[in-house]
């Protein structure tokens, strides 16, 4: 494992935050690691979290507020260490398995305490968030180490995913016709992608599609004017009827993709405060 030391960076609460590059191996080399701790803290069991972003399997990266504003927001608010996942992206040939690979290989780095001696916990926003419970179910399959949390934004984990209640689906034409949409046709080209086609899914693929049974306390941030939505509707009645202990947070006027804006925002620093809070109970 590989360790680029980055620069410092301040947060707006004024918590310091260190930033420190690793690369880990994984079965198709090395997969960039972004380690975010905080400065002033040092506690050695500080609770610890593996993020991935979102951006549909195919975009996005390490820069984006997904990943950097998120991680700098949960060691100050937790306070915790986040280790942000730059896995690599589908298309131009690559498809699942890769990017749960890079994600899984980095999760079972964690977990083997390379980072601390904290509990960890695996998260994401969207596709990222497919691909941590993606990870989780993995581990249960295979026997691997499971996470003490599952920490997931406005997750996508079904395909087809099902559809909008009458009603929300009205209010949203009606009330943000400018909003973000995501048509079925886009979901489904977004599926093709990653998987290389339509037929066929691994079951790691759509996760929720997978047993659940022995998954850790799971949190889910849903965003209340999201197309993706009852997916993640979907995957917390799922968790509670196979007994996991989840909360569901709603967050009010929000749409997909929420945490890639700004903190400033009440409602996105809502949301950080929820997933906050489900890191402190790990301590």
């Amino acid at each position: 494992v590989g360790r680029e030391p980055r620069a410092a960076a301040a947060l707006a609460e004024g918590s310091p935050v260190s930033i420190t590059g690793h690369t880990v191996s994984g079965p198709r080399g090395g997969i960039p690691v972004r380690e975010y701790r905080p400065d002033n803290n040092r506690e050695e069991r500080l609770p610890i979290l593996v993020w991935m972003h979102g951006g549909g399997f195919s975009f996005g990266g390490l820069d984006m507020n997904e990943a950097h504003l998120v991680a700098s927001e949960l060691v100050a608010r937790a306070p915790a260490i986040v280790l942000s996942v730059d896995y690599r992206l589908a298309g131009h040939g690559v498809h699942h398995p890769v990017p749960l690979d890079d994600v899984h290989s980095v999760w079972l780095w964690a977990a083997a305490g390379n980072v601390g001696a904290g509990a960890v916990a695996i998260g994401g926003a969207s596709a990222g968030a497919n691909l941590a419970a993606a990870s989780v179910l993995r581990s249960s399959m295979n026997g691997d180490p499971l996470p003490a949390a599952l920490l997931l934004a406005y997750p996508v984990v079904h395909f087809p995913v099902p559809a909008l209640p009458f009603e929300l689906a009205k209010t949203m034409a009606k009330e943000l016709p400018d909003a973000p949409r995501f048509a079925p046709e886009e979901i489904e080209k977004m599926f093709a992608n990653y998987v290389g086609g339509v037929s066929n899914f691994p079951v790691e693929t759509v996760p929720g599609f997978g047993s659940v049974l022995g998954f850790p306390p799971t949190t889910v941030i849903i965003s209340e004017f999201d197309d993706l939505r009852p997916s993640a509707e979907l995957f917390v009645r799922q968790l509670e009827e196979s007994a996991v202990p989840v909360r569901r947070y709603l967050a009010p006027g929000m749409v997909h993709g929420h945490l890639n804006s700004t903190s400033e925002i009440p409602e996105v620093a809502a949301s950080l405060d929820v997933f906050a809070d489900a890191l402190r109970m790990m301590r």
